[in-house]
């Protein structure tokens, strides 16, 4: 017997479009399955307003901000764990990311995240797979996005290779074809262009091989649906369509004498580039068809949210990669996250809205001593590197850069991280965590005393028992140096102690 779900939203603020989907979420034997019940698309091309020092002019800002507002409106009864929104290459790239985000943010009414080109690949074969058989064997998805290009070869729902180029339709029309002009001799500099972009998988590509290719997103839908409406091929994309695609509109010369049938008036600008990124994909990876998919980023987003809602999160799989990978005590740090957790758990209890953080700290606590796979000295400090930089599957820049931050801070001194005094009690969690490993730093097997915290206006107060204290000189001696850190950066660890 079914059960229905709430309905759940996603948002994908691409460079090109901005797109939204509400879907409901039924459950039948144990099995979630998604339906579609509302879209909204706007044609923002965001990517077309990034200026030559990479900022998002003024003019695209308010077209995006104006579609995030009427999207809004379309998610004004929607709870915050019930949207995730994301935005793609062009956000990604801007200088001034941080400002537009704030206004973006305001303006939809839910957190954005700005995710990375892995993550973007890895989203968008969740959206493809879950949209095809199962037991079709290996396939290689491409998906020629706005301001980059993914590519994913995987199997069923398992994807193996995931990868982003910053080639895209809207990039490469505003370098190529920025007058709308087509000649034969810019539709072959933007097709070598992007080859070389392309040549970089190559090798890799064609050595794990697949048994057939897919298109996702709309360049791919829009070069598919002109080849079948013009007789160019039965279905799909063919290399010899998109041959005889461009031989149509290098005779034209112009984007205004293009008249080929099945190509949309707001898919016009864009066409001569996707049709060089796609013809130079074609070209590389020596493809002959692809097939074409609705699936793409924003189903991928839904199928993601239900993952976490059901326990079976992305991002806990890559902190468990991660563990392995670089070879952390996950003995010592199952320890930290405990405490800290235990400690977090008691501030919770002031004021409930801390919970949201509770998994971020124990992902922090359970990477926390990463970076001692380079170096013991300033370990922290390469830590919050490898957090901040390097792919991890399931995780936001947002999420990426809090556990940098929330990492460099659990050792050594504070000023580094002064930015999280001025952030909304985002000091809590990294102080649980700087208090944990300060407490299980002899790394030996002792029991601890019942530790209390509560929460003060401007930071913590910890009591610990006086007679431990006294036979713990070094740990005693380390509070008290961290009364003085917190200090400095405006911050406040009160040390109390009792019988």
């Amino acid at each position: 017997m079914s059960k229905p779900r709430q309905l759940i939203a996603a948002v994908d603020m691409g460079s090109s479009s901005f797109r939204m989907i509400v879907a409901r979420v039924e459950e039948l034997n144990g099995q979630s399955q998604i339906y579609i019940i509302d879209t909204l698309r706007e044609h923002v091309r965001l990517g077309a307003g990034l200026t030559t020092q990479k900022c998002l002019d003024g003019a695209s800002q308010e077209r995006a901000l104006g579609a995030l507002r009427r999207f809004g409106e379309r998610l004004r009864s929607f709870k915050p764990g019930e949207v995730r929104a994301v935005a793609t290459n062009a956000v990604r790239v801007a200088r001034n990311a941080s400002e537009f985000i704030a206004k973006a943010e305001t303006a939809l009414g839910f957190p954005i995240d700005v995710i990375s080109g892995v993550e973007e690949a890895r989203l968008v074969y969740c959206g493809v797979a879950h949209q095809l058989p199962i037991g079709q064997g290996r396939r290689l998805v491409v998906d020629i996005g706005g301001g980059s290009t993914e590519f994913i070869i995987g199997e069923d729902y398992e994807p193996a290779v995931m990868e982003s180029l910053y080639i895209g339709c809207v990039s490469t029309a505003q370098q190529y074809f920025d007058d709308g002009s087509i000649g034969p001799k810019a539709m072959k500099n933007a097709i070598m262009a992007a080859r070389k972009e392309v040549a970089v998988l190559r090798r890799q590509i064609l050595d794990i091989g697949w048994t057939h290719a897919i298109g996702s997103s709309g360049t791919a839908r829009a070069l598919a649906e002109i080849c079948v409406s013009n007789g160019f091929t039965q279905h799909g994309i063919s290399a010899e369509g998109l041959q005889l695609i461009r031989e149509h509109v290098t005779a034209a010369g112009h984007l205004d004498n293009v008249t080929l049938e099945g190509l949309k008036v707001d898919r016009l600008p864009m066409m001569p580039g996707g049709l060089a990124v796609m013809s130079a994909v074609f070209e590389e990876l020596e493809i002959e068809h692809m097939d074409v998919t609705d699936g793409a980023l924003r189903q991928g987003l839904l199928y993601d949210m239900l993952g976490r809602q059901h326990n079976d999160d992305m991002r806990e799989i890559t902190v468990a990669q991660f563990i392995h990978r670089y070879k952390i005590d996950g003995k010592h740090a199952g320890k930290v996250r405990e405490l800290a957790e235990l400690l977090f758990k008691q501030l919770i209890r002031q004021l409930p809205e801390l919970k949201e953080q509770l998994p971020m700290l124990r992902w922090a606590a359970m990477l926390h001593e990463i970076g001692l796979s380079i170096g013991h000295n300033s370990h922290h400090k390469h830590a919050a590197y490898i957090l901040g930089n390097a792919d991890m599957p399931g995780f936001s820049k947002r999420e990426q850069m809090m556990l940098s931050t929330w990492v460099l801070a659990h050792n050594g001194k504070l000023g580094k991280v002064s930015e999280i005094a001025n952030t909304a009690i985002q000091w809590a969690a990294p102080m649980c965590l700087r208090l944990a490993a300060l407490f299980l730093r002899r790394r030996e097997v002792e029991a601890l005393p019942e530790l209390k915290v509560k929460l003060l206006s401007e930071g913590i107060q910890i009591s610990v028992p006086k007679n431990w204290l006294l036979a713990h000189p070094l740990t005693q001696y380390s509070l008290e140096t961290e009364v003085e850190q917190w200090l400095r950066i405006g911050l406040q660890l009160e040390l109390m102690t009792r019988r």
